[in-house]
């Protein structure tokens, strides 16, 4: 009878345990939010671009008011004006640098890069109209990504564009997360 008394109390005590740990408040990381209810409406201004790379402060620009919409919390417009706060950026570098070498190359050099990375780094405020302090700001926000040249010489600047597309994505749904949850 002990015995039995025993294993049932375990079994017991084992599933109150596990209900207790299941409602610690662990939650799911990118669905949480830690700004003021009070904002609704996020303005989004084109980020300058310091870095002389074509259309990245368009491509930049637009993945953050992407990432911003797809928290559904809040109406997000590209403009500074008529909103409750602001998402302001500077895309301060930009760089492509070989990581990766191979032994395919010709002539007298035999090394050629085979894989390369790229950096952005950017200067981002993110303020409540009205505010001279911001809700949260970096001066240096920086995203990586890297990618392989492959065989083909001629799709090297495809793949950079690939490369570019997934560091867009990654740094707006990153720098969205840190603005938003506070860390």
């Amino acid at each position: 009878m002990t015995r039995r008394f025993s294993r049932a109390a375990g079994g017991a005590t084992a599933a109150l345990l596990l209900m207790g740990l299941s409602a610690c408040g662990y939650a799911l990381v990118g669905r949480g939010t830690s700004t003021d209810p009070s904002i609704k409406k996020i303005g989004v201004p084109t980020f300058k671009d310091a870095t002389g790379k074509p259309a990245l402060d368009q491509k930049i620009t637009q993945k953050v008011i992407e990432e911003l919409l797809k928290r559904g919390h809040f109406d997000v417009v590209p403009t500074a004006t008529g909103v409750d706060a602001v998402v302001e950026g500077e895309l301060v570098s930009y760089s492509v640098v070989p990581v990766g070498f191979s032994e395919e190359g010709t002539g007298v050099n035999r090394t050629q890069a085979s894989r390369y990375g790229i950096a952005l780094t950017a200067r981002v405020r993110y303020t409540k109209t009205g505010e001279k302090e911001p809700i949260w700001a970096s001066d240096n926000f920086t995203f990586r990504d890297e990618y392989d040249i492959g065989a083909d010489p001629a799709t090297f600047f495809d793949r950079e564009d690939q490369a570019l597309d997934r560091l867009a994505a990654s740094f707006a749904r990153n720098l969205v997360a840190a603005m938003l949850e506070a860390f």
